[in-house]
């Protein structure tokens, strides 16, 4: 897997402030996430964090926001439902998503959490023991499912940045489900790319976020509907 060089300043700035992350975890739920889309049609759930959530930007112009865009400017018959909220943790994701499964019946399901684990200092057990559960889950739920990776800053320490980053791709090969290596891959040693806080991608890196995402997601798209 081709390691992404990560500009430190940003990224630590990004994952390592304890304010910013504070901040980011006593954020409200969005009052348009996982909203029920029309039963008729496919579902695809997103199950991420505030990158995911929209943090920051106008409302409907995040990565989840261009794919559900996207799906419709290639005539792909699925709803969208943005399950993601802003400070999640993989264990916040785990418990929430049986009562999302039961509710919304999705054929895929995107799962973009970690990030906020390293921030709170979660034992990287756990951080893959939640993932895998989340993905079992999902499975048992006959859903497809695209594991969101993620990276953090060298200031975590070289042992602890490649095994957090190298979770991703062990779940991914063991439960034989599609990986996005990097979500901020394109950006991440960008500043530019980043909101003043240097957490959160600005309106204008989303088109990248959707470009990292859909590769892994498109080969499990029905383009023709159901119906």
């Amino acid at each position: 897997m081709r390691a992404v060089a990560p500009r430190a300043a940003a990224l630590t700035t990004a994952f390592g402030s304890a304010v910013l992350a504070a901040t980011l975890f006593s954020l409200p739920f969005p009052a348009h996430a996982a909203n029920a889309p029309e039963q008729a049609r496919p579902v695809i759930v997103v199950l991420g964090d505030s990158i995911s959530a929209e943090y920051g930007l106008p409302r409907d112009t995040g990565w989840v926001a261009l794919l559900r865009q996207r799906l419709t400017d290639e005539q792909i018959d699925y709803s969208v439902a943005n399950a993601s909220i802003s400070g999640d943790t993989t264990s916040g994701g785990r418990a929430r998503l049986p009562a999302l499964l039961q509710r919304l019946k999705p054929s895929i399901v995107i799962v973009e959490l970690g990030a906020n684990d390293a921030l709170r200092g979660v034992p990287l057990s756990t951080t893959e023991d939640n993932l895998r559960t989340i993905i079992e889950q999902a499975q048992q739920g006959h859903a497809k499912v695209v594991l969101v990776g993620m990276y953090v800053p060298p200031n975590y320490g070289p042992e602890y940045t490649q095994k957090f980053h190298g979770l991703y791709g062990e779940l991914s090969k063991q439960l034989r489900v599609p990986l996005v290596p990097f979500l901020l891959a394109g950006i991440a040693d960008k500043p530019e790319m980043f909101q003043a806080d240097q957490i959160h991608p600005t309106q204008q890196a989303q088109p990248v976020l959707l470009n990292n995402v859909w590769p892994a997601v498109k080969p499990l798209l029905r383009t023709s509907s159901p119906h």
